[in-house]
């Protein structure tokens, strides 16, 4: 099955904002037929009904609202990245230096990499994918032309992309699930957590809950999922990057009352 692209997202989001159809197509300048194509191979794509017609206009469906707030949040966060990469590169350099968190949703990321390239085919682009401190301080050393973090770096501006919720999950089969009712921090302690290592040299620190008794380390967030998909531990992820894994049952969320999420937001 194709996946649901991004300009799909925009313009079911244009129908939506603008009430319908034909109102839509004035604002992106689109013909009706065109938005109205869009919206129904995504319900197609899904499998789910996202607009449902109210006399001459339509509005979004139970599942609609959840499918659309979710996708704002990319739209948003292409346009973000986007709009920095191109004020970056209004100076034609040969090459554009880029520190982007590995957390940050690998959708939005592509896409705006992907726009930036087709506006500036001449130049190149060094991606680095930093953990923690290690795009900021990548940026302090200017070894880094913009950098996309979690961590506000001190003396610069920032623009606030997207917020990114973490999770914590393990492997259905994982023995904390096998324990069969809620768990606190001290089930989790006895067991092995899986943490990704800060890429900074000088300034790393540590993040979250790392009070697990064993404790595997490593450079890659897809080297964590990886090891979770095996069953290895159990780990914090972001809610983007396992959504396959979640909706097949390849992973759990294991079952805390308290703790079981957490937020970080980008810019």
């Amino acid at each position: 099955m194709s996946r649901v692209t991004l300009s799909q997202w925009q313009m079911l989001a244009a129908v939506v904002d603008h009430g319908g159809f034909a109102r839509a197509a004035e604002a992106v300048h689109k013909s009706p037929s065109t938005l109205n194509h869009a919206v129904h191979k995504l319900e197609e794509q899904l499998g789910v009904q996202v607009l449902e017609p109210i006399g001459r206009q339509v509005r979004l469906t139970e599942a609609g609202e959840l499918l659309l707030r979710r996708a704002r949040q990319l739209i948003e966060s292409a346009a973000s990245l986007e709009d920095v990469a191109t004020r970056l590169a209004a100076g034609l350099e040969a090459e554009v230096v880029v520190a982007i968190d590995q957390v940050f949703p690998a959708a939005a990321q592509a896409k705006a990499l992907e726009r930036f390239s087709e506006t500036y085919p001449q130049v190149r682009v060094q991606l680095h994918e930093s953990v923690l401190n290690g795009g900021i301080e990548m940026l302090y050393d200017g070894r880094a032309d913009l950098v996309v973090s979690g961590i506000e770096a001190q003396g610069f501006l920032g623009e606030p992309l997207v917020t990114v919720r973490f999770v914590a999950v393990a492997h259905p089969q994982h023995a904390l699930h096998q324990l069969g009712r809620s768990l606190d921090l001290r089930d989790l302690a006895q067991h092995r957590q899986l943490v990704v290592r800060d890429s900074a040299l000088r300034q790393s620190t540590n993040s979250g809950w790392l009070k697990a008794e064993q404790r595997w380390t490593v450079s890659h967030l897809n080297t964590s999922l990886d090891m979770l998909r095996r069953g290895l531990g159990f780990a914090w992820m972001p809610e983007t990057r396992i959504a396959e894994e979640l909706k097949s049952g390849q992973l759990k969320p294991l079952p805390l009352p308290a703790g079981g999420f957490a937020k970080c937001r980008f810019s």
